[in-house]
């Protein structure tokens, strides 16, 4: 196995760590916001105000999302699985 191919299954790892994060991620910086300009509009400074509404986005985008997500967690580990024997001898 030579760097080249460790750095290539890195770079994998990396970017679908971040494909299946980004559904969530946005979800909740989006609900971040809108309750945000909210407290701004209203003055109210409770901190714990959005944390239900972002569990709730989250939780919809994983209903979503999810089917796609494990689409793709499943196809990745398939492709790395697969290329075992070739990465190795």
């Amino acid at each position: 196995m030579t760097p080249e191919t460790v750095m290539t299954i890195g770079q994998q790892a990396i970017e679908m760590t971040l494909l299946v994060a980004a559904p969530m991620l946005l979800t909740a910086l989006i609900i971040g916001l809108a309750v945000s300009v909210f407290q701004a509009a209203t003055q109210i400074n409770e901190m714990t105000l959005s944390f239900i509404p972002k569990l709730f986005g989250i939780f919809v985008a994983i209903l979503f999302f999810g089917h796609w997500m494990i689409g793709l967690l499943l196809d990745y580990m398939i492709r790395l699985y697969s290329s075992l024997p070739y990465l190795v001898g």
